[in-house]
């Protein structure tokens, strides 16, 4: 594995400049990876792999050649000799490899952020907060009432895409711990023979790990995956964010903190999210808040105790207030024995006696001793407002301002529940428990159920108004539809409106998809309190024209008028990439979502509301993934308006959440964007630029959603896919809970029931990524005028962030792999008409950016890639093969038949590797 593609190494020349910024990115990249090369290498060897160590040098030097990928090249005859172990092994051995070049790089990232240097750091193309602050043309006071308005919302998701298991994801945190010994420059000779001691004992478990999972994941797991973010990274990357921002703003002296307030909230689908997912319940939904809440008591009494124990000021030099001497006076009494050894153990010390009081009391809260906890976070938050007034009336700004403010920020973001807990469901669910409902009410009530599921009126009226008697599903999924809103409600009671409100309605076809939730809402609670926020999702092409029609039938219903009042006016929609790119290919889903989102902020104005955009952003860049900063200064003028809510999934959170300083980096950038995106100059440069080029646009949009579609509806299409790619064994994989199919009708060949992870893993595997660029090469060509196109590129937004996730689609796509993938198929027409569009998008993409080559202008990008592209490539052709084996009917005349297990079990170890070296797969 020694052949890792030379990336760049500064000059040594005496006249020779200097070295770029990306030569010594390089160059440091470059030292880690040979180190951990190196004792990769020598790991395979210690364990009697000399013959594997050769044979996967040679593999991947030969597919750092050009042309590899083609039949009969070195690297394909070399694939062509090996059995289904051997396959196997080299899998295993190429996968780490991949691993272990994701952590040199992220390594690398976390060097250049402590450095605030590079591409990561600086300016506002950059996403820096402070040159945000800096851009904003108001005064001061305007910033901070900007602030004020301020509202970031990643939500979690447990969509599978992650392909690692916990276990390696775990190895490579041990050994960035000590890569960082290895490379201190104080340690000395021992401390860094030791750390390459630590390197090779925990690369040797990572080699000897199965990257393979066995059992697939229960929603449970999965839990508890997305809490060790919050434990090992956002409780600490969250504050450093407000503090990075606070620093920006003028007037900033070190002591007048506290003025940003905590715009970050936290939601998670994970442990809510049903839709197709038969094994989250309601058990399991009241599960994960409780687990949810158990975490964050559990993080805020540590956090509590450690600054507690920092305020040791005295009475003389600090004297506290009167409110607070009369609340000690009134803990001492409700907390007798408690409050008696803290007074003991922190005589004098009235401030700190107070913060040990708020601590005991979260513990109290964590075990739920009655009269002890607190009833909320407003009452620990009104404690600690207590003795911060009482520093601040003493003069010790600083201590009030300093790591007690950062607790507040903790209480204030994450309160007593971590992250909201939001549920999802198919709209087919809500509409088949109504049939079912409606049966039982028999003609004298509902003559026609069919008609009165789609009768928004009519469900707004059973709403508002209560059933004509008490009803109960007769199936398993209906009484489950309304056991989980009855844990909504029970959850409210318990935790608060905040840890679980909102109900998402996957596929909202109609204004009577979203009465229906609140139809069954009345049944299941009857007159009890639920404050449910019911919001449509619109995924589809269609159903994205159609939305603000939806949403005008919504706002007539008598119940929309009380609900809305009750929200303050302010209402939440969500708009689907994956399924519109899946539906309408991914230019002319980018311009349905453009045109969709300036149709709903107009729709918003006109209704008097505050609406709040919740984007299903997928991490491939099929389905909406690429840079946020650039996709959040490209939306349409009024649909951020200071506030700003994504999904977060898969590999994606753990490239931006598994190290502090890059979460803290990632939520920068959508910070600043969110500060810029409404800016005047930003919005009129924008919209200018949009309405320059609306014809080209439309031009776009028709033409590469005729070119699309008539690839995807072609008889076979979806055989094809199934075919020319590990798509029916991705489940082996176990990444998730959740099925890959909504149904598993017709043998999951329908792609309207496929699902929009698998559909763009099966194609990112194929080398094809055809979900990132079809259909975009007719769209330009149909536009005719280069220059015209160029200008868009630079002065459009949009459309540059469109080209921009093409270009990174093509990138890691391999046109003579392709061709090989697709040959499976034995569709000649379809894979012509594939390898078209691939050419002519090529082309032009590289036409409009004024390049030679993909990525030439992104230097940290094309490093990236190209590191990992010969390993990739073997991968791709030990993919091949095993496929091939696989599909193809077996050679009657060969001696043996193969064998299919261990053939199917090499598959998967490949699809794995390929999935690490592409990182963004689903």
């Amino acid at each position: 594995m020694s052949a890792t593609p030379d990336v760049g190494t500064p000059s040594s020349h005496p006249d020779a400049a200097g070295p770029t910024e990306p030569e010594l990115h390089a160059s440091a990249l470059q030292r880690d990876l040979d180190l951990l090369t190196e004792l990769h290498e020598q790991v395979i060897e210690e364990a009697g792999g000399a013959e594997l160590l050769r044979l996967v040098r040679t593999l991947v030097e030969a597919c750092s050649e050009p042309g590899s990928g083609a039949p009969g090249s070195e690297a394909d005859l070399l694939v062509d000799r090996l059995d289904a172990v051997t396959t196997a092994e080299v899998a295993r051995a190429v996968t780490v490899h991949l691993h272990l070049t994701n952590l040199a790089e992220e390594r690398q990232r976390v060097r250049s952020l402590r450095a605030e240097d590079g591409e990561f750091t600086g300016g506002i193309e950059a996403g820096g907060v402070a040159s945000a602050v800096a851009a904003l043309p108001e005064s001061g006071t305007s910033v901070l009432s900007r602030l004020q308005r301020l509202a970031i919302h990643p939500v979690l998701t447990a969509h599978p895409t992650e392909a690692r298991r916990r276990a390696v994801t775990s190895a490579l945190v041990r050994l960035a711990a000590q890569l960082d010994r290895h490379d201190d420059p104080h340690n000395g000779p021992s401390e860094r023979a030791h750390a390459r001691r630590r390197l090779l004992e925990d690369i040797d478990i990572l080699q000897r790990t199965s990257t393979l999972r066995r059992d697939r994941p229960e929603p449970r797991d999965e839990v508890k995956t997305m809490l060790s973010v919050f434990d090992q990274t956002l409780f600490r990357a969250v504050p450093r964010l407000y503090r990075t921002l606070e620093s920006a703003l003028p007037g900033e002296d070190g002591r007048t903190g506290g003025r940003v307030p905590a715009f970050v909230r936290f939601g998670t689908w994970v442990g809510g999210d049903r839709d197709g997912n038969p094994y989250v319940t309601a058990a399991v939904t009241r599960e994960t808040l409780a687990t949810q809440a158990h975490e964050a008591l559990t993080l805020l009494s540590i956090h509590a105790d450690r600054v507690a124990r920092t305020l040791t000021m005295d009475v003389v030099t600090t004297p506290p207030s009167d409110a607070l001497l009369a609340a000690l006076e009134a803990d001492a009494v409700a907390l007798p024995g408690t409050f008696a050894e803290i007074a003991k153990n922190s005589p004098g010390e009235p401030h700190r006696q107070k913060l040990l009081v708020v601590a005991a009391r979260v513990q109290a809260t964590l075990a739920e001793q009655v009269g002890l906890a607190y009833a909320g976070p407003h009452e620990m938050l009104a404690d600690l407002r207590l003795v911060q007034d009482s520093l601040l009336a003493a003069g010790d700004h600083r201590s009030a301002r300093g790591e007690l403010q950062t607790l507040v920020w903790l209480v204030e973001t994450f309160g007593f529940h971590l992250a909201e807990l939001e549920v999802r469901q198919h709209s087919r669910v809500h509409e088949d428990t109504l049939l079912d409902l409606f049966a039982q009410l028999g003609d004298e009530h509902v003559p026609d159920p069919q008609a009165a599921v789609a009768d928004a009126e009519f469900l707004d009226g059973l709403a508002r108004n209560g059933w004509p008697r008490h009803l109960s599903p007769t199936t398993d999924a209906g009484r489950e539809a309304l056991d989980t809103i009855r844990v909504v409600a029970w959850l409210q009671q318990r935790w608060g409106r905040e840890a679980c409100g909102r109900y998402i309605i996957s596929f909202t076809r109609s204004a009577a998809d979203l009465a229906a939730v609140r139809a069954l809402a009345r049944l299941a609670v009857g007159e009890r309190p639920l404050d449910l926020d019911v919001i449509p999702l619109f995924e589809t092409g269609q159903d994205l024209h159609n939305a603000p029609r939806i949403l005008a039938e919504l706002a007539a219903l008598p119940g929309t008028e009380e609900t809305w009042a009750a929200h303050g006016r302010r209402v939440e929609v969500m708009v689907g990439y994956s399924d519109s790119a899946k539906d309408v290919g991914p230019a002319s889903a980018t311009l349905t979502l453009d045109r969709a989102e300036r149709e709903l902020v107009a729709w918003a104005g006109e209704n008097d509301v505050q609406l709040t955009l919740f984007h299903g952003r997928g991490g491939s860049l099929g389905r909406g993934g690429g840079p946020l900063h650039r996709a959040i200064m490209a939306q349409p003028s009024g649909s951020v308006d200071g506030r700003f809510k994504v999904t977060e999934q898969g590999e994606v959170i753990f490239a931006r959440y598994g190290d502090v300083m890059i979460a803290q980096r990632h939520l920068e950038r959508l910070t600043s964007a969110v500060l810029l995106a409404d800016a005047p100059d930003v919005a009129r440069d924008r919209e200018t630029a949009a309405e320059r080029y609306r014809h080209l646009a439309d031009i776009v949009d028709t033409q590469s959603r005729g070119c699309y579609r008539a690839l995807v509806t072609q008889d076979g299409f979806a055989d094809l896919i199934a075919a020319v790619s590990p798509l029916d064994e991705i489940g082996d994989l176990r990444l998730g809970s959740r099925p890959s199919r909504r149904s598993g009708a017709d043998g999951g060949r329908s792609l309207d029931d496929l699902r929009a992870i698998p559909w763009v893993f099966s194609w990112a595997q194929t080398r094809v990524n055809l979900p990132g660029w079809y259909g975009l090469g007719s769209g330009l060509s149909a536009v005719a005028d280069i220059d015209l196109l160029r200008r868009a590129y630079a002065e459009w937004p949009l459309f540059a962030s469109m080209i921009d996730v093409a270009e990174m689609s093509l990138a890691k796509a391999d046109r003579a792999l392709a061709e090989r993938f697709l040959a499976l198929g034995e569709r000649p027409d379809l894979a012509h008409q594939i390898l078209t569009e691939y050419d002519l998008a090529r082309r032009l993409v590289l036409a409009v950016l004024d390049q030679d080559e993909l990525l030439e202008r992104k230097p940290h990008l094309h490093t990236a890639v190209g590191l990992r592209a010969p390993y990739i490539d073997a991968l791709s052709l030990l993919q091949h093969k095993a496929l091939r084996v696989l599909r193809l009917p077996a050679d009657p005349r060969a001696p043996a038949r193969p064998d299919r297990s261990a053939w199917t079990h090499a598959l998967l170890l490949t699809v794995n590797g390929a999935a690490a070296g592409l990182q963004n797969t689903g």
